[in-house]
């Protein structure tokens, strides 16, 4: 995946919000012109509707929009399907450290984990583990970016925006795909 541009860190721009079902619960996309600028999962709906007002105010709700529902697909790919590469442009907003962990973020493949500290030692920022948690934590794009697989330098899941269950289902679901395709190989 090519570099991401630096962004602005507040979320400006006029977006497009479509919700749908994944295999993990209910699921936001939100696009800019520009492309995927924010996935966001929860149990339900009105719950990430309301977390898309706070984000985006000027967000607005499109149901149907053929570009929404390929975007929608893409996400459910990437989740059910982690190998699959995304193909879609991203479009996150954050710092130019944030930018540098998500990309960061990226290079980790499906199927194994990272600690804050490994990842921060990964961008030569040795002694930025807490910072590197903190831009996880501002990770716009779930699942997109996999935040997910990075964990506490004990083995720890720690923390995880969608709920620390869903980060445990991912990596599991994520290491089954990995033996699995390993195992045909």
């Amino acid at each position: 995946m090519k570099a991401l541009p630096p962004r602005k860190a507040a979320v400006h721009a006029p977006m497009r919000v479509a919700v749908g079902q994944s295999s993990l619960g209910a699921m936001l996309v939100a696009m800019t012109d520009r492309g995927l600028a924010v996935v966001m999962l929860d149990d339900d709906a009105p719950s990430l509707w309301q977390g898309a007002s706070r984000l985006v105010p000027d967000a607005r709700l499109v149901q149907g929009d053929v570009e929404m529902n390929r975007c929608l697909d893409a996400v459910r790919t990437c989740i059910d399907a982690p190998w699959q590469p995304f193909g879609l442009p991203l479009d996150p907003h954050g710092t130019a450290f944030q930018q540098q962990v998500w990309q960061a973020l990226q290079a980790i493949p499906y199927g194994t984990t990272m600690s804050y500290a490994g990842l921060a030692a990964h961008i030569g920022r040795p002694g930025a583990a807490r910072a590197v948690a903190g831009a996880c934590g501002a990770n716009p794009l779930a699942i997109v970016i996999p935040c997910h697989r990075v964990i506490g330098r004990d083995g720890s899941l720690s923390g995880y925006r969608w709920g620390v269950q869903r980060k445990q289902r991912l990596l599991e679901m994520e290491q089954i795909a990995r033996l699995e395709r390993d195992v045909a190989i």
